[in-house]
């Protein structure tokens, strides 16, 4: 009768432990929620998370202008041409990703990989920006 006592205690205890833990379980993604509408400031990010956040928007922004300058060119050249500049951008996009996610390699685990990931996206994205921007100057 004792060990039926201990056995059923103790599933008290562990069933009001995990109580509280449901209840703030289900409040966190409402936190996560509020975390995601403050305004980030990226001038002066404060915390390794809204670095990493702000990397990533800086990438999205280069990989968007690198759209529009891909788009751009892409109408003012010949059939041929087109195809291997599409040839060229597949390859280009590979060699890109998986460049970057050697650099990353040297942090993995630790809070700064994103930002790592996300600036060197940005600054290759960049560089191909101007490459692409040069084919439209020098094409009539």
């Amino acid at each position: 009768m004792r060990q039926l006592l201990l056995v059923l205690a103790s599933m008290l205890t562990l069933s009001s432990l995990n109580t509280p833990t449901v209840t703030i379980a289900g409040t966190t993604p409402h936190l996560r929620e509020m975390r995601l509408v403050q305004k980030l400031n990226c001038n002066n990010a404060q915390t390794q998370i809204a670095i990493n956040e702000c990397a990533k928007l800086s990438y999205q922004r280069a990989d968007k202008k690198l759209n529009q300058v891909y788009q751009q060119l892409l109408p003012t050249l010949e059939t041929s041409r087109k195809q291997k500049l599409i040839a060229a951008q597949v390859a280009w996009l590979k060699f890109r990703d998986i460049n970057c996610e050697f650099e990353r390699s040297r942090y993995d685990g630790g809070s700064i990989a994103p930002s790592i990931y996300s600036s060197c996206l940005e600054n290759t994205t960049k560089l191909r920006t101007q490459q692409l921007q040069g084919y439209l100057k020098s094409d009539p």
